[in-house]
């Protein structure tokens, strides 16, 4: 290297004017680089000796004295050219040094994590653990994240207008497969997706329950916490929570499927009269198909109990006593346990309100137990989760059996590949996505539940208090207790399988207060017993079974 800042590379011969030329042809080689680009004239043509700052020894070998200003020219020039150079090898080996190092760290790293594809904070979690595909409900829950994360964002995008009576009809359908097109995007399963009337849940969501679009479906197409209590009743049915713990995602059998929809306009006219209901509010109606597979239903609903306070006692209330208590021995040793009607009236308790709240909460009651009977339904039951203030938190309940399923997915890639079946770069790209998605144990990273109220629902009366409501005295001054309270299990109609349970179970118990009874009845004696448990209600003693 030394020999090409040395006085015989052809830069230096460049300088070197020949006999007979003039001085000013001599000074303008002089401002010419070795590349042959003019260089600006310098100021002071005796310029001071350069000082060494990359603390490298430089060796230079000048060419023959020039004649005039030429020399000293010359010399700068070469010095330059030779710190430059120097400079540059410097930092071509510095930045390979580097890159080498990068590089095994990274496959250390790799090593000891299983290479989980994502950045560290993707794959943090509100609280459990990371689900892997050896999980049973895997596939259904990757397909349902897919599937709501594009149906959602289409509708979205589009330019809202007001609701048609095809709209309250209408649904998108969806085809995922590994290859992906221009419409949808690869998937790691062929199934297929539908969307049930966007356009009204859409409304609904942005008009009446006061969501924000983008929050909605981040909180959705994030990591899901996958809950291993079953549902409160006997359906079956099992939830999955949002990453936030904010929303509900619900299975639910195809006739509870159906029955949504033929009552989804009335229910759509009660929500916007009575923007205030306890009914279960529902954010979306969707459908999953796997090929040669079964059809799965689901709602996504609203989670009644918040992320940020534990609940230590929770009832499932119907009004009815016979067949409706959980054990009380059980109940000691598992404080998730859902209590029924029988264990809160054996247990002297009753809905601690004040004048105010308690007028607005019958008037409430009262009007949704109206819309049930309208439409015929009935096995519904109001859902108690009680807080104690005193208590707080420390029990920790909220963390208890609960799962995380998180796969690492792609962005979305809308333009067709060049390669067609399993082993385009799509579907191995998938296939190595889902590869990392392996069940691991979280450590200190965690994050952990929040302790305070987002605020998003407090806007609603019987949810504006630290998102619920709080108990009241007779002077409507707050008390100790938090009270998270709706209507659940609204899709069961009055059928003639019903029909024949009520004719069943009344030839050996009081037929009046079993479960399955009409609608008309089933409201009314609702309504009383929710009435009766209140303050000053005289308590649910009255309608325990003889």
């Amino acid at each position: 290297m030394a020999t090409e800042a040395s006085g015989s590379s052809p830069g230096s011969q460049s300088t070197k004017p020949p006999r007979g030329h003039t001085s000013s042809m001599s000074q303008s080689h002089a401002y010419q680089s070795v590349d042959g680009y003019l260089q600006p004239p310098r100021a002071v043509s005796n310029h001071p000796a350069r000082r060494n700052t990359t603390g490298s020894h430089i060796r230079v070998v000048r060419s023959a004295p020039q004649a005039g200003h030429g020399h000293d020219l010359d010399s700068d020039i070469e010095d330059d050219i030779q710190m430059q150079a120097e400079q540059i090898r410097r930092e071509r080996k510095r930045a390979k040094a580097q890159k080498d190092a990068e590089e095994a760290l990274t496959r250390t790293t790799s090593e000891r994590r299983g290479s989980f594809g994502g950045k560290e904070d993707d794959n943090r979690v509100l609280v459990g653990n990371l689900i892997g595909e050896d999980h049973v409900n895997y596939v259904l829950m990757y397909n349902m994240l897919t599937g709501i994360r594009i149906a959602v964002s289409r509708c979205q995008a589009k330019i809202k207008r007001p609701l048609t009576a095809e709209d309250f009809t209408g649904r998108h359908k969806f085809s995922f497969d590994i290859i992906g097109n221009e419409l949808t995007p690869s998937a790691k399963y062929d199934f297929k997706f539908k969307d049930y009337a966007p356009w009204v849940f859409r409304e609904l969501r942005e008009d009446y329950f006061q969501l924000d679009p983008a929050d909605y479906l981040l909180s959705l197409t994030a990591k899901y916490i996958l809950s291993e209590l079953g549902s409160p009743g006997k359906s079956g049915s099992f939830f999955y929570f949002s990453r936030d713990y904010r929303f509900i995602i619900k299975t639910i059998r195809h006739s509870e499927h159906k029955f949504l929809l033929s009552i989804l306009k009335d229910y759509y006219v009660h929500v916007k009269d009575n923007p205030h209901t306890l009914l279960s509010r529902f954010y979306g109606l969707h459908r999953v198909k796997l090929p040669r597979g079964r059809k799965i239903h689901f709602v996504i609903m609203n989670n009644l109990f918040p992320p940020h306070k534990d609940i230590h006692e929770t009832f499932d209330l119907k009004g009815s006593t016979v067949g409706r208590e959980y054990p009380e021995e059980k109940a000691q040793k598992n404080p998730r346990a859902v209590l029924k009607d029988n264990n809160w009236i054996n247990r002297d308790k009753m809905l601690e309100l004040g004048p105010e709240k308690r007028a607005l909460l019958t008037e409430q009651l009262r009007r949704d137990s109206e819309f049930l009977k309208r439409v015929h339904v009935m096995d519904y039951s109001l859902l108690v989760g009680i807080h104690h203030v005193r208590r707080g938190n420390r029990d920790n309940l909220r963390s208890n059996t609960l799962k995380v399923f998180s796969p690492s997915v792609p962005a979305i890639r809308r333009k067709n590949t060049q390669h067609k079946g399993a082993r385009s770069p799509e579907a191995i790209a998938m296939r190595r996505a889902m590869r990392q998605s392996d069940p691991k144990r979280l450590g200190s990273d965690t994050l952990d539940l929040p302790e305070e109220d987002t605020g998003d629902r407090q806007h609603f009366i019987f949810y504006q208090d630290e998102g619920g409501l709080q108990a009241t005295d007779e002077a409507n001054e707050a008390m100790d207790t938090l009270y998270y309270l709706g209507v659940i299990d609204i899709l069961t109609p009055y059928s003639g399988i019903k029909k024949l349970e009520h004719f069943w179970k009344g030839l050996s118990a009081d037929r009046h207060k079993i479960s399955p009874v009409p609608p008309n009845e089933y409201a009314d004696r609702f309504f009383a017993f929710m009435k009766a448990i209140m303050r000053g209600g005289g308590g649910g003693g009255r309608f325990k079974a003889e």
